[in-house]
């Protein structure tokens, strides 16, 4: 079944070494009392549910997967229902919420740090959870005073869930075809006919109600997304206690089967003259939908982080105990058969890219997260299908079979390339939007960070081998989109052609400069007596020497521009 630690001792070196949380609660008023020792007793208890509740789940939700029973019913695997009550139970759900509403309001960091864990523990229970989140980020944000009494307070205590019903048969990202339909009752709510696919957690037994965000069209709505609004459509329409009251038109027509996350029910939800309440204003659904669009975003990102830890510390204590031949420079365990794995420099390589990828983005980028948005949903998940490909590549055959769970880590992080936006998606918003949208204003304040820590560090001579390639990478970063630039204004494709690269560029210019503030630190502590300093020093190092190189192909490949893509006539495809 394998094995899952909550990663405390990190998470604590980011929060109070690397970003002094603490000091910088104290200039928020809301926040101020909040100290470091009550952070890390919230997440070490959420360690101990993630390790002992929820990872021992993970792939009994594999196997069993959900199950349609008919008539809209559908069951979660074994335990689910359990741990999902243990989970309400001890308050999690509330951790980060408002406190007006019920919510606990703790910083956003605390709640992104125990999704991490609980995304390590078990990806395809977290999403029941983590939606519903999303939905009450959203209604917090632009529901009516009316909706945010009746629906908060339940969202936050866990007692209903949330989803976003967004995608149709006919459409998927392009959102401004979708054809359900919102009719005026008359009395202030909307009969609402359609059919949505691919809703994540459409229907399940977890909870007494399930409270679904659904794009539709009014009556003569303009055509495209500024068409297009929200309504909130519940399974159980609250009676006047707020209390799951008349069964809704809304119902689960049946479930996906899919490559991974099987523990999570993958939906179509049709609805039949369903009673729904408008979210925000009319035809402006999207812009409000865009606030549950972006926190998923980043919550994949968070996913594709999980699975990479999880997969690390399983397939590291693999390669400590399996042995297989000799080290090419001699016997390391001469006192047995052969040496561990471990010892082997490709092996080495798969275990360190792992460990370099899930270390470096443990942190929430808040302050510059309308550019980051992309990066952390598409460098990170990108990463993490590595990773989870490496950590099955160490345990060999072994790793393909599913006793060991290795295969499905790497079916599990599949999907986080795909939904919520494919990464093409968020490599166009990258460049497209975000930074020549606004003429690079965004990526120049990312690129003032950078600057300011190398005209800093740039004197310190142990830290050359750090500073010297992060600044390199950010005078490329700075060219190679001045370039694209101009070539866009004289034919738009070559943004297209030159997206993927570039936002794996970017990505590395990110993680280059958290990892360069990380070395900063441990240098400073690799003489302390704690191994956890060397570590992390030499990861910087493997870092910087052997995965920042890749920036040299996708700076070439985006540079080479549109032409050798389009050039070629359809009808030789």
């Amino acid at each position: 079944m394998g094995q899952y630690a909550a990663p405390l001792r990190d998470m604590q070196f980011v929060l109070h070494e690397l970003l002094n949380v603490e000091a910088e609660l104290k200039q928020l008023p809301k926040h101020a009392e909040l100290d470091a020792d009550t952070i890390n007793a919230v997440l070490q208890e959420a360690g101990k549910f993630c390790s002992e509740v929820l990872f021992p789940l993970n792939q009994v939700g594999d196997q069993q997967g959900c199950t349609y029973v008919g008539d809209g019913v559908v069951t979660t695997p074994e335990g689910f229902k359990q741990a999902y009550q243990q989970y309400v139970e001890a308050g999690w759900p509330a951790l980060g919420c408002d406190p007006a509403y019920g919510g606990q309001g703790l910083p956003v960091f605390v709640n992104n740090a125990l999704y991490e864990m609980l995304n390590s523990a078990n990806q395809a229970w977290t999403m029941y959870p983590g939606l519903s989140h999303g939905a009450y980020e959203c209604l917090h944000a632009h529901g009516t005073p009316e909706l945010q009494q009746r629906y908060l307070p339940k969202l936050i205590s866990g007692q209903w869930t949330g989803t976003m019903c967004l995608t149709e048969p006919h459409c998927g990202t392009d959102l401004g075809i979708l054809r359900t339909r919102a009719e005026p009752n008359g009395d202030g709510s909307y009969s609402i006919t359609g059919t949505k696919i691919f809703i994540s957690s459409g229907e399940h037994d977890l909870a007494d109600n399930i409270v679904h965000l659904v794009l539709a069209r009014l009556p003569q709505a303009p055509a495209g997304t500024k068409g297009i609004s929200l309504f909130i459509v519940p399974k159980f329409i609250p009676d006047d206690n707020d209390e799951p009251g008349q069964r809704n038109g809304v119902k689960c027509g049946s479930i996906e089967h899919k490559m991974g996350i099987h523990g999570n029910a993958t939906c179509v939800i049709n609805l039949d003259g369903a009673k729904g309440w408008m979210v925000g204003e009319p035809n402006k659904g999207l812009n409000a939908m865009f606030v549950m669009m972006n926190a998923a975003r980043l919550g994949v990102g968070m996913q594709g982080l999980g699975l990479t830890e999880v997969a690390y510390q399983n397939s590291l204590a693999y390669a400590r105990q399996r042995q297989q031949m000799r080290s090419l420079s001699g016997p390391k365990a001469p006192d047995k058969a052969a040496d561990p794995i471990i010892v082997h420099p490709d092996v080495r390589r798969m275990l360190l890219t792992q460990k370099a990828y899930v270390e470096a983005v443990r942190r929430d980028a808040a302050d510059l997260v309308a550019l980051l948005t992309p990066v952390i949903k598409a460098f990170l998940t990108d990463n993490a299908f590595e990773a989870t490909n490496n950590a099955m590549q160490v345990l060999g055959g072994h790793g393909y079979i599913a006793e060991w769970g290795m295969e499905q880590y790497v079916r599990d992080a599949r999907i986080n390339m795909i939904y919520e936006g494919t990464n093409t998606i968020q490599a166009l918003d990258l460049l497209g939007r975000k930074v020549l949208g606004d003429i690079g204003a965004k990526l120049k304040k990312f690129g003032k960070l950078v600057q300011d820590f190398v005209e800093a560090e740039g004197i310190n001579p142990d830290m050359q081998e750090f500073v010297n390639p992060l600044a390199d990478i950010g005078e490329k970063v700075q060219k190679l989109t001045m370039e694209i630039g101009m070539k866009a204004m004289q034919n738009p494709d070559e943004v297209g052609a030159a997206a993927v690269p570039y936002l794996r560029t970017v990505g590395h210019l990110v993680f280059s400069y958290f990892w360069a503030r990380m070395a900063r630190l441990a240098l400073d502590k690799q003489d302390s007596g704690d191994p956890f300093y060397r570590s992390k020093l030499a990861t910087a190092r493997f870092y910087f020497a052997k995965l920042l190189p890749e920036t040299a192909f996708t700076i070439r490949a985006a540079r080479a521009g549109a032409k050798p893509l389009t050039e070629i006539d359809e009808a030789l495809f």
